[in-house]
Parts: structure tokens; sequence; C-alpha cells
């Protein structure tokens, strides 16, 4: 049997993380006070959690240890999916959102290497969030677009009702009501920055170009654009007020 496909244990992990933090200048113990590998230097304690696959019970014992020590490791045999996946940067990533380092031990042909994917560091906080401001912007602009909660929380493999869809849905409202119309006449009545592309790239083929710069609503958008009356009702209204304002 090849040795990549010998069964592993626990303890297959411990003599090259010992060797690694011996070489350090650490002092390495195995099975302290429920510890499963110690490593002293000084005042300086690091802990290192062996296991052979990530689970939620070893991220809870993990956090646990930062009672004790700030350095907490989690040490695991490498992975054999590709660690360039989605899956193992969201692993990273919590790994990193808990302040836990991560360790993988890799075996083949009878060779062991070790290598330290993730030091356990404090989480810079602000940096994430800095990083994902273009995210949570478009996040509250597609809140701030809805006009009302249509979607049930968990759904999947289901029509979603979108700001862009409900942006769909007032642009089809005001061309029943007022005829073909142009991008600007529809901007001027309050359909929004998106309007010349939401016409133009008719995602929905509920638009139809009759001459240059004018759009209708065709005979599909007629059938579907009334999908939720809540939504059309609203915008009739809408369109009834700014009739009223101009009298």
């Amino acid at each position: 049997m090849a040795d990549k496909k010998k069964k592993r244990y626990e303890i297959d992990l411990y003599n090259p993380i010992k060797e690694h933090f011996t070489n350090l200048g650490f002092v390495v113990n195995a099975e302290v006070m429920d510890c499963d590998v110690t490593a002293l230097k000084d005042d300086e304690l690091i802990i290192i959690e062996l296991k052979l696959s990530l689970s939620i019970e070893l991220l809870i014992q993990a956090s646990k240890r930062q009672r004790l020590t700030e350095k907490v490791y989690i040490a695991i045999p490498k992975p054999s999916y590709n660690l360039r996946s989605k899956k193992w940067k969201d692993i990273c990533h919590l790994m990193r959102r808990l302040e836990l380092g991560l360790i993988t031990v890799s075996f083949s042909d009878n060779n062991v290497h070790m290598d330290v994917v993730l030091e356990p560091d404090p989480f810079d906080r602000d940096r994430s969030m800095r990083r994902s401001r273009k995210r949570r912007t478009k996040l509250v602009e597609e809140i701030q677009g809805r006009f009302g909660d249509y979607n049930v929380g968990g759904s999947h493999k289901t029509k979603l009702m979108t700001a862009y869809k409900e942006n769909c849905i007032q642009i089809a409202c005001y061309l029943k009501h007022y005829g073909p119309l142009s991008a600007r006449n529809l901007r001027e009545l309050g359909t929004g920055e998106k309007t010349y592309s939401i016409l133009y790239d008719n995602h929905y083929s509920w638009f139809e170009k009759i001459e240059r710069g004018i759009y209708s609503i065709s005979e599909r958008g007629l059938s579907e654009y009334n999908e939720i009356p809540e939504i059309t009702n609203f915008y009739m209204k809408t369109i009834e007020e700014h009739i009223i304002e101009k009298l």
C-alpha cells in the first residue's frame, strides 16, 4: 500500500511538530493537563491541538485554550483537496477571525513535512472591513433599493426578488401607464440611474425599442411584470400622486 494512503493517527502529527518547536528553542511536551502539545520558552507558552480533521468541536476546544495563552495552533494532516480552493480560503479566513494558528503535516514517500499555514496573530477587523467596503456598499444599496421583503430566508433554487427586478417592475409600470418613453423621460419620473442599462440589457425581455432611444413594454412584460401586486400597486400609486401634484 502506498504511504500516502496509509491510515493516519493524531500521534503521527506529533514528532514533526515537536521537532519544529524544539529547533526554535522551546521545551515541548505532550498531553499536559488536557493539552495535546505544549511548547514553552521563558514566559512564552504555545498550545497545539492535534486532530485528523477540522470540526466545530475542535474550534471550540482551541478557543478554550486561548484562556491560557494567545498562541494556540490547530494541527491537521494536509488536506487532499486543492489549497487554492474557496473551501480552504474560507477555512483560513475563519481561523484568522478566531486568531488561531494553523499547522498542516503532509506525508509522502515516507517523508513528513510540516507547514505553519497561519500564525495565531490578532485579527485586524478594521483592515478586513476596509477590504470589504465595496461589497458592503453594494449590500446597503441592494437593501435600500427594495420596496419590500418578498423573499423567504434560507430559500435555494427559487426566483428571488431583487432591487434590480423591482426597478424593472417600476419601469414597466411607468411604460404601461404613460406609453413609450425614453430613458431620460423615465429617469425624470424617478426610475433611477440604472434605467438606461436596464432598458438596453433587457434581461427579462420586458421592453421593446420602438425607435431610437424610445422604449415600450413588451407583451411578455405585460404578462409578467405584475407577479407581485403589492409592488405594482405601490408604483401605480406613485404615478397617481405625481399626476395629482401636477394639477
